[in-house]
């Protein structure tokens, strides 16, 4: 989908490519170059009014890796996953911790992820470090 018009949004997107957080680096090096699934990622997308960290299109695909800052802002986050399912795109959020502690388990909900129904809003939190959980 096309950005919103005008040149800060086109800032925006370059300043947040160019300067990804150390999670973001850390997953986008899983991701690129079809390494999960042989599905193609981009990173910093615009769906609608809405940057998506990385993006699936052939899947319909959204992921999200949200720091402390997305515990403020619940209610535009909810609104948004609402607005990209309303429009058949699926969004998954991991936090921070997740991808720097257990990127294996986010790769694989990923993985996951991309053989589910277009149109269904998931979140799955990762797989158990190995050795945890029942």
């Amino acid at each position: 989908m096309k950005r919103p018009p005008g040149e800060e949004p086109l800032k925006f997107q370059r300043g947040m490519r160019h300067n990804p957080t150390g999670p973001e680096k850390r997953l986008w090096s899983a991701l690129r170059n079809r390494q999960v699934a042989g599905a193609k990622f981009r990173k910093q997308v615009w769906l609608g009014r809405y940057l998506v960290d990385f993006f699936c299109a052939e899947a319909g695909l959204a992921i999200e890796v949200d720091g402390d800052s997305h515990a403020h802002q619940q209610d535009y986050d909810e609104q948004r996953t609402a607005w990209l399912s309303s429009e058949g795109f699926r969004m998954v959020r991991f936090s921070n911790d997740d991808v720097m502690r257990n990127l294996e388990g986010v790769v694989f909900t990923v993985q996951q992820s991309l053989t589910l129904p277009l149109g269904r809003a998931e979140w799955a939190p990762p797989s158990p470090l190995e050795g945890e959980g029942i």
